[in-house]
């Protein structure tokens, strides 16, 4: 299975809204998202699962990849990797599933599937981090990193 996580781009600092939820992204965010959405579309396969995050600016951040996608409730920026994992069917989704969230619980899944020291892994603002799952003979799950991709470095 793969699963890409994509945390949103960079947005408005939380002092400058009441509410979280409604922060938006910076032009600098709305720049990192065209260019991550611009490479994502390329490298995607067809039949990819995109499920959301509602806070705006992950929704504005998908928004730049022009598919269809799901808002998820638990996805919001209180989330857990447990339930990325459960909203992703990892590991027996038959599709790839691409998640739009936030830190820390987007480090925190890939932590808890890569089985590091660290209970979370840094994720930059516009990144995302391409995981793929396959199950060995006797139900023995393997993990790898397939790719990290920056939108400073496209």
């Amino acid at each position: 299975m793969d699963l890409i996580l994509w945390r949103h781009a960079e947005a408005i600092d939380v002092e400058l809204m009441d509410n979280d939820l409604e922060r938006y992204l910076t032009p600098r965010g709305e720049r990192q998202a065209q260019r991550m959405a611009h490479w994502l579309d390329r490298m995607l396969p067809q039949g990819t699962r995109i499920i959301c995050s509602p806070a705006k600016r992950c929704e504005q951040t998908v928004l730049a990849l022009g598919r269809r996608y799901k808002l998820r409730e638990e996805l919001s920026p209180s989330g857990h990797a447990q339930e990325v994992l459960e909203l992703s069917q990892w590991p027996h989704s038959k599709n790839p599933v691409l998640v739009v969230g936030h830190q820390p619980y987007l480090g925190q899944t890939v932590a808890k599937l890569m089985k590091t020291e660290s209970s979370e892994c840094s994720i930059k603002k516009g990144s995302i981090w391409w995981l793929k799952t396959k199950i060995k003979e006797e139900n023995v799950l393997r993990t790898s990193i397939h790719c990290v991709q920056g939108p400073d470095t496209l």
